[in-house]
């Protein structure tokens, strides 16, 4: 049986590079069966804990939380927003860490991040690979791709070769942990 992964972007655009990158990226694993989301499905209050006493959990969340338990694999693929999570994912990440405590439920993860910037979304890349292991991240493997119009194709995924060949080398850690 086929190992079940989850992928996608940590934005609620419609014009996510973000998801398209993560969509690219489950595209390339034949060898699994992928599933990917939008979050833009997923929506949830503005968490505080007053709201979530009085009304409990959003079935969004506890949606997306059935389906994180039930992949063997996440692909978060990160957008930055001044520096960090786009305020929608960061309100999923604290729904989601109070549900269990272990929002990513230890499961292995490969982290992407993508902007039309040269940084390709770095800083938001050091933020999630330092806490997501505290609430229960496996990170295998990152990679952050700068310049996303210039370097990416939806067709033909990273166009610039050294970049390639380290997209590559995180999405082979990634896939080699499942042998």
């Amino acid at each position: 049986m086929k190992k079940i992964i989850l992928a996608f972007g940590a934005s609620t655009s419609s014009t996510s590079i973000n998801q398209a990158f993560a969509t690219y990226t489950a595209s390339q694993l034949d060898m699994f069966h992928t599933k990917v989301i939008s979050l833009r499905d997923f929506e949830m209050p503005l968490f505080s804990v007053d709201l979530q006493r009085e009304e409990g959990f959003p079935e969004s969340a506890t949606k997306l939380q059935q389906l994180i338990q039930d992949a063997d694999g996440i692909i978060i693929s990160l957008a930055e927003h001044n520096g960090a999570y786009t305020a929608a994912f960061k309100n999923v990440f604290d729904w989601l860490s109070r549900l269990e405590g272990k929002a990513w439920d230890n499961k292995p993860m490969l982290l992407l991040s993508t902007s039309p910037g040269g940084r390709g979304g770095s800083s938001v890349m050091e933020i999630a690979s330092r806490r997501f292991p505290f609430n229960g991240g496996n990170v295998i493997s990152t990679f952050s791709l700068p310049g996303f119009q210039k370097n990416f194709s939806p067709e033909s995924g990273v166009l610039d070769d050294a970049l390639d060949a380290g997209f590559r080398l995180a999405l082979k850690k990634f896939i080699a942990h499942f042998d």
